[in-house]
């Protein structure tokens, strides 16, 4: 179903009951329009799979970025939408930051040097994370992000990361695809949790070796070559 561009801006309950739902928005930056998905097969990341490839927990490790949380949402989205297509539409930046100031959107940012070097966004419901869209300015910056939102995902007990698609870019790090039905009792499941939003210390979540949320040393997946240093 999709609205046109002139309609009611969409409220947070709106919003909040859609992703309870299994469903989300897309803008459409040529139309203006407000598009709602609710895929089948639907992406996840499940959080025990979660794989870092050896030369980005490297990175982690010698903490090439400071990561935050929640210290520059605006700029995070912004970033994301700055391409030369995209749904992230001033309407969907608007509401997502609504949502935001109510603490229900948040933000993971990598600094390099004081400047915003990349990070990703999304939405928390119950032990559920739904990502929205990452972005970099500096190579690895929101693959970086990615290994900070899943240990402290992992460290302040959520139960479901969504990715909503698969690429092959996420799938090096676990995301896999599963049925719409297999989606929504995860789904519930997590929507019942009460988990804590970054309950680690940078230094604690750089420690990739640290229980209780030390990653599984699993084999690297065959490299591919095409691969975004994001």
């Amino acid at each position: 179903m999709s609205d046109g561009a002139h309609e009611a801006e969409i409220t947070p309950g709106l919003l909040m009951r859609a992703y309870a739902s299994g469903v989300f928005p897309m803008g459409d930056d040529r139309t203006g329009r407000l598009n709602w998905y609710a895929p089948d097969p639907r992406a996840h990341l499940p959080l025990s799979e979660f794989h870092v490839p050896h030369n980005l927990r490297r990175r982690v490790r010698r903490r090439e970025f400071s990561v935050t949380s929640d210290q520059a949402f605006g700029a995070v989205i912004r970033g994301c939408a700055d391409r030369d297509r995209t749904w992230i539409t001033p309407r969907i930046i608007r509401a997502y930051t609504t949502l935001h100031n109510r603490d229900a959107a948040h933000s993971v940012e990598c600094w390099q040097d004081g400047d915003l070097a990349g990070g990703l966004y999304g939405v928390a419901l119950g032990g559920a994370f739904f990502g929205e869209s990452m972005f970099f300015r500096e190579s690895h910056a929101s693959k970086v992000a990615l290994v900070h939102l899943v240990r402290q995902l992992r460290a302040g007990g959520f139960t479901l990361l969504d990715t909503q698609y698969s690429t092959e870019h996420l799938e090096r790090f676990g995301v896999t695809e599963i049925p719409r039905t297999k989606y929504e009792d995860l789904l519930a499941d997590a929507l019942a949790k009460r988990p804590d939003w970054w309950p680690l210390a940078e230094a604690e979540t750089a420690a990739l070796d640290t229980p209780p949320t030390a990653f599984d040393s699993a084999p690297a997946p065959p490299r591919n070559e095409n691969d975004p240093q994001g």
